[in-house]
């Protein structure tokens, strides 16, 4: 019988360890001291690899910030598409949050939480220069967009609308791959985000362009693990106080401003709560 106690109270004791650890994502962060951030190494200007091999960009730079107002070391974590969500759901999670020009979806908060919107996006097209003299050139050319999003079902449906019922889309894996399609001339088009179409086309200037109007409004939250709202307390008022102080918009103009090669006007206000 005592052999019995205590090797029943050994696994208690183990599961308890197994508890405290797998604990709530703040908790454990406040604990660790470290802030695992997820994040692309592909999404220009949002996180990318630059020339000397650092790992930049406005999502990069605004998690150091929030980082830093937590008071804890910043680690980054590559994800992408496929993967940014479902880093967000392990037990515990592989990430504490995702900076990742992820938009707010009601089918992606059924399986993890988001802060408030942190950036305001639209989805558009690039081409060739002179490739696309309006909207309705587009419904018969060959298409690429990335697998794993939201703008691959938003093109097909915008090329439905205007006027092809099978209009042809085609996923690829990830934003180089993508736009390298383009460029060699497998598609005559790209559609996704407007701040990474412009990002990829700034690497070859005056080559490219953005055509066509707004097809969706891309409003962009940090993914959080599902329940944890000490953690989106915590984020959400890292974001509301980096707009107040004015941090938010000298990282958003280093990106973004009429003098960058991403210039991208802002257009909207952060949520702010009295």
């Amino acid at each position: 019988m005592r052999v019995l106690k205590v090797t029943v109270l050994a696994a208690l004791l183990v599961m308890a360890a197994s508890v405290a650890f797998a604990g709530p994502t703040y908790d454990r962060v406040m604990s660790t001291k470290v802030l695992k951030a997820g994040m692309s190494n592909q999404g220009i200007p949002g996180g990318f690899i630059d020339e000397n091999n650092n790992w930049v960009g406005f999502d990069v730079d605004m998690a150091t910030e929030i980082a830093k107002r937590l008071g804890v070391t910043l680690e980054k974590v590559v994800v992408n598409n496929n993967t940014r969500v479902s880093f967000l759901q392990t037990d515990p999670p592989q990430v504490d949050m995702v900076l990742a020009n992820m938009t707010h979806k009601r089918v992606r908060d059924k399986k993890i939480d988001f802060s408030i919107t942190y950036f305001f996006d639209g989805q558009k097209f690039l081409a060739k220069k002179g490739v696309v003299k309006n909207s309705k050139d587009l419904t018969n050319m060959k298409v690429g967009s990335m697998q794993g999003t939201t703008s691959i079902v938003n093109a097909t449906e915008y090329l439905k609308k205007m006027g092809n019922p099978n209009p042809k889309v085609i996923g690829y894996d990830g934003e180089i791959a993508m736009f390298e399609a383009l460029r060699s001339g497998r598609v005559q088009a790209i559609s996704t985000d407007s701040t990474i179409l412009l990002g990829y086309g700034a690497k070859e200037p005056g080559k490219y362009e953005l055509v066509g109007e707004f097809i969706s409004d891309e409003p962009y939250g940090v993914g959080l693990p599902q329940d944890d709202s000490a953690m989106r307390d915590a984020v959400n008022f890292a974001i509301q106080d980096m707009w107040r102080d004015g941090t938010y918009m000298t990282i958003y103009n280093k990106w973004f401003g009429a003098d960058t090669a991403y210039p991208f006007p802002m257009t909207e206000k952060i949520e702010l709560w009295p």
